[in-house]
C-alpha cells in the first residue's frame, strides 16, 4: 500500500480531520524520528492517533513467527515485543559502516534483529526501547555462527513502534524465556540462556594476554535463586559494563548468556559481547489489581489475603513435580487469584486470610479459567506487612 493511499483511507475513516492536519502531525514525527522511519509506517502511526483503522495489506508484508524463519528468506516482516537492546558497533575495511542489534519476542521464541548503518540508529536514538512492540518490515534472513536465524534490517527495512493492530498481550516479556538454574544441568553445552536472579558473590577482576589483542579481562560471580545457583563469568568489554554496579544482592536478568556445562563449582555460564545484562529495579511502586494487564512482568501488588491458600502438587510439561499453593489477593480496586510455585508455596502456606503482604515481582497472565491471576517467579518475593 502506497502513502497517498494510507493519507486516503485516514481521511475516509475520519470526516473531521484535514488533509494539511495529517500531512503536518507526519512531518512532526518524521522530525522526532529523525527520518529512520518511513511515511507509510509514519501515517499508520498517525492514524492510530486518530482513531482511524487502516487496513494493511497483509498479502505483501506476511507475518511469520520466529520459530518459523529460516536462513535465506528475503522481503520478511516480523512483529515481537523488545527484550534486550545491543549498543552500536562500527566496521573497516572496503565498506565502512556501523551496526546495532535488538532481541524480539513473540510466543514462539527469541530473534535477533540486526540494524545496519542508517537503520542502527533506531536504536541509538531511542526510536526502539526495551517493552516496545515492534514491526520489522522487507528484511532478510541469515544464519549466525552458532546456527540461529537472524533478521537483518537494511536500507529497504521498515519499522513500525506499537503498531495499533496488534494485542500487547500476544507478545511474552523475557522473562517467559528464562530458565531456573535447576533446569540448566539439562541444557546443550554452549547454547544460549537466559537466567535471572541474585548476586550471590562477587569475585574480584583478572586479566590476562590475548594473542595479538592486548589485555583482556575476566571476572566472575555467583548468581542465585529459589532452585540454585550458577557460577557467572564475564569477559572482556562487559566486565567495564558491570564491575561498578554489582554487589551482593543485585538483581540481575542475564539474556543470551553461553551455557559451558558443569564445572567443580557447579555450571557455569559465560557472559560476552552478544550477552545484555539489565540491573532489575527494586523500588516498591505498587500496581493496583484493577489496572493489572496480561503480559506484565516485574510487578509489585500489595493487598490482604482474601481466601485460604490451597496447597497441591502439579506435575510440569518438563515431568517435574513441583508445589503450588493458590490463594486470592484483595486491594481497594479488586481481587485477583495468586498461583505460587516452589520456594513460595512453602511461604504462602503460612498465610491466613486478613494478613497484609507485598508481593514483588509478579507476572500477570491468564489462568486456566481464562481469568488474570498473578504467578510467582524466580525473582519473587513474598513479604507481610
Amino acid at each position: 500500500m502506497d502513502v497517498e493511499e494510507v493519507v486516503r483511507q485516514i481521511l475516509s475513516a475520519c470526516p473531521g480531520v484535514t488533509r494539511q492536519q495529517v500531512l503536518k502531525r507526519v512531518e512532526r514525527e518524521r522530525e522526532k524520528t529523525g527520518g529512520l522511519i518511513s511515511d507509510e509506517a509514519l501515517l499508520r502511526m498517525v492514524a492510530a492517533e486518530f482513531g482511524c483503522a487502516v487496513s494493511v495489506d497483509k498479502a505483501s508484508t506476511p507475518l511469520l513467527l520466529f520459530a518459523d524463519l529460516l536462513p535465506g528468506l528475503n522481503d520478511v516482516s516480523v512483529v515481537g515485543r523488545v527484550v534486550a537492546v545491543f549498543p552500536s558497533r562500527s566496521f573497516g575495511g572496503d565498506k565502512k559502516g556501523k551496526f546495532a542489534s535488538v532481541l524480539l519476542a513473540d510466543r514462539s521464541g527469541l530473534l535477533r534483529v540486526v540494524l545496519w548503518n542508517d537503520r542502527a540508529e533506531l536504536a541509538e536514538s531511542g526510536v526502539v526501547k526495551i517493552g516496545h512492540i515492534v514491526r520489522f518490515m522487507h528484511g532478510y534472513t541469515r544464519e549466525d555462527s552458532g546456527g540461529n536465524v537472524e533478521l537483518h534490517a537494511g536500507e529497504k527495512c521498515e519499522a513500525i513502534v506499537e503498531p495499533h493492530d496488534v494485542n500487547p498481550a500476544d507478545y511474552p516479556t523475557v522473562q517467559a524465556f528464562n530458565m531456573r538454574i535447576r533446569e540448566l544441568a539439562g541444557f546443550r553445552k554452549n547454547g544460549r540462556v537466559n537466567v535471572a536472579g541474585s548476586v550471590k558473590k562477587a569475585c574480584s577482576t583478572s586479566t590476562f594476554e590475548r594473542p595479538g589483542s592486548g589485555i583482556g579481562r575476566v571476572m566472575r560471580f555467583f548468581l542465585a535463586d529459589e532452585t540454585g545457583e550458577v557460577q557467572v563469568v564475564v569477559w572482556n568489554e562487559k566486565v567495564d559494563e558491570l564491575e561498578h554496579i554489582l554487589k551482593e544482592g543485585t538483581l540481575l536478568q542475564i539474556v543470551g548468556a553461553r551455557f559451558k556445562g558443569r564445572t567443580e563449582n557447579g555450571s557455569e555460564v559465560h557472559v560476552d559481547a552478544g550477552t545484555y545484562i539489565e540491573v532489575l529495579s527494586s523500588e516498591e511502586v505498587f500496581v493496583g489489581i484493577a489496572n493489572l494487564k496480561e503480559g506484565m512482568g516485574r510487578v509489585n501488588v500489595r493487598g490482604e489475603v482474601a481466601s485460604r491458600p490451597l496447597v497441591r502438587n502439579v506435575k510440569t510439561s518438563a515431568g517435574e513435580v513441583v508445589e503450588l499453593a493458590v490463594f486470592e489477593l484483595r486491594d481497594s480496586t479488586g481481587t485477583i487469584s495468586v498461583a505460587a510455585w516452589r520456594g513460595h508455596a512453602e511461604t504462602a502456606k503460612s498465610l491466613s486470610v486478613g494478613k497484609r503482604v507485598r508481593l514483588m515481582n509478579v507476572y500477570v497472565k491468564r489462568g486456566f479459567s481464562e481469568q488474570l491471576e498473578i504467578s510467582t517467579t524466580n525473582l519473587t518475593s513474598i513479604e507481610t506487612e
